[in-house]
């Protein structure tokens, strides 16, 4: 009876065999693991990279930082620049069927802005957002607004996603429950196994545009059957999975994985260059002491050596700075040398002696440590042995990244379950505009974990806000540097790249900061 049902099993695997052979499926491992499906209420790299499997945007951003309409057909401003009129393209709908609208839009917009810091500064000048018919929507503005376009394109974290009205009137600090998108792959949440892997499928609705893909613009064409975001927490691992085909693309390769990597025929890995590169960050609870007190935070600033936290991850040579202290990215058109005097003559000792003139009383200092992210878990043990050599009592809580994100955002003493710094990262990209630069942009957000507050910087972003002329700006971002770092609203890491790698069988993969999935194809 045994042979006969083992040969019944063998019979069926081989009826199935040709079709599942036949699907075109990319197994991808990300650095961190997917939990949170809502991108509006996290900044999780994961969820980024969900939401434009998923959902799609009003506008665009190319990889030359253009910005590109989307969703939209196209806009047309007032003279004045105090009336914008959007319109969508023709037949857009959402996974469920239904048509997008012009007010699933103004609903998305007003979810968006009242988590996101951008997009609050945009209903801010606004007089009012509604919707004219089915496929055209008006922003009337009380005052100009000079980041209207970048900031419905903004490609960094609190994604402005367009979704059906009757999700997006959601409160927006909860989670929605029902993912509902029009972007290029479906998300069946009845398919989800969290802790082993996410299924995305080809979703027969999407419009892709006719232009070729670029970045976040473009034609988002799908020539996937699926794509399967695998949960792999081990590094060497995963290195195994990619050399035997078990995985085809992973979002960051272990670094010391990197020369290996690239000896193999059988694998390519990307070259990351200007925005597509990161920022090693700590970042610093502003309300809980010790670090509510500016000259903690002071002492903090001058014991983080960046060159010893770009050592700890074992680059290949050019792949790192050794310092770089501006929040725009070293080789980005806004990087500034504004404020980093607060860097002369910093290092343990000059820590030690601010620590001491803080009156510190060795009260512990909570530091989250991600241990299954290979950014993270070398930077932190990095940054921990720092700042214990400049006398700060650190206790370090590890757990895995999403573990750690969650406790990120409680306010809650250390003893009851609060935090004081975690590190994280920051995408190049993300950086590129002031208003949505997460260095200054969420000063003063409740929903902005860290919760660093500073008046000055309220007040440049405001002016930025309403300032047209590029050479205006650009001073006006200078200033914004030169806040952040007198109010230490984080410390930074160093700049680095952080590339992908893939099978080589694998082609069309569309350079950018984070992965996206459109455009690839198997061999």
């Amino acid at each position: 009876m045994r042979r006969m049902l083992l040969a019944a099993a063998l019979l069926a695997a081989a009826a199935v065999a040709p079709a599942r052979a036949e699907e075109k499926v990319l197994r991808v491992s990300l650095n961190t693991e997917l939990q949170v499906l809502d991108p509006i209420v996290t900044t999780i790299n994961a969820t980024r990279v969900f939401a434009y499997l998923v959902f799609d945007t009003l506008v665009g951003i190319d990889s030359k930082g253009a910005y590109r309409p989307q969703m939209l057909e196209g806009w047309e401003v007032s003279p004045d620049r105090l009336t914008w009129r959007f319109r969508l393209r023709e037949g857009l709908e959402f996974s469920d069927g239904t048509p997008v609208t012009a007010a699933d839009c103004v609903a998305s917009i007003k979810r968006w802005a009242r988590r996101e810091s951008l997009g609050a500064q945009l209903l801010r000048a606004a007089d009012s957002l509604q919707a004219l018919d089915a496929r055209s929507f008006e922003l009337r503005l009380r005052e100009p607004f000079a980041f209207v376009i970048e900031a419905l394109g903004k490609p960094g974290h609190t994604i402005p996603v367009m979704m059906p009205a009757r999700i997006a009137e959601a409160p927006a600090d909860k989670a929605v429950t029902e993912i509902v998108g029009s972007g290029p792959f479906l998300f069946r949440r009845e398919e989800w196994r969290p802790g082993d892997r996410a299924l995305f499928h080809r979703n027969p609705r999407y419009r892709p545009r006719a232009e070729p893909a670029d970045g976040l613009a473009g034609g988002k064409v799908v020539k996937l059957d699926r794509v399967e975001l695998v949960s792999m927490p081990d590094q060497a691992t995963r290195i195994s999975a990619l050399m035997a085909g078990e995985l085809d693309f992973l979002e960051i390769v272990p670094f010391h994985f990197i020369d290996r990597l690239r000896r193999s025929r059988a694998i390519t890995v990307a070259n990351q260059r200007g925005v597509e590169q990161m920022v090693a960050i700590l970042s610093i609870n502003h309300l809980t002491p010790p670090f509510n007190d500016i000259r903690m935070r002071r002492a903090l600033q001058a014991a983080i050596g960046q060159a010893d936290v770009m050592a700890s991850l074992g680059l290949p040579a050019g792949m790192a700075m050794e310092q770089c202290l501006t929040i725009y990215m070293c080789d980005g058109p806004l990087a500034t040398e504004a404020g980093t005097e607060a860097y002369r003559g910093a290092g343990i000792a000059r820590a030690r002696a601010l620590l001491q003139e803080a009156g510190y009383k060795g009260e512990p200092v909570v530091l989250l440590h991600s241990e299954s992210s290979a950014l993270l878990n070398p930077t932190g043990l990095v940054m921990a042995d720092q700042m214990r050599q400049a006398g700060f009592n650190v206790d370090v809580r590890t757990s895995d990244y999403a573990t750690a994100a969650v406790r990120r955002m409680s306010k809650a003493p250390v003893e009851q379950g609060g935090w004081n710094v975690m590190p994280i990262v920051w995408n190049g990209i993300d950086l590129v505009n002031p208003l949505a630069n997460p260095a200054v942009a969420n000063n003063c957000n409740e929903f902005n974990s860290g919760w660093h507050c500073d008046e000055q910087t309220t007040a440049l972003l405001r002016e930025l806000a309403v300032t047209a002329d590029p050479a205006a700006q650009k001073a006006l971002a200078e200033k914004l540097q030169a806040a952040f770092h007198r109010n230490v609203n984080y410390v930074l890491g160093g700049q680095f790249a952080a590339p992908a790698a893939y099978r080589s069988e694998v082609t069309g993969v569309v350079p950018f900061a984070f992965p996206v999935f459109w455009n690839i194809e198997r061999r």
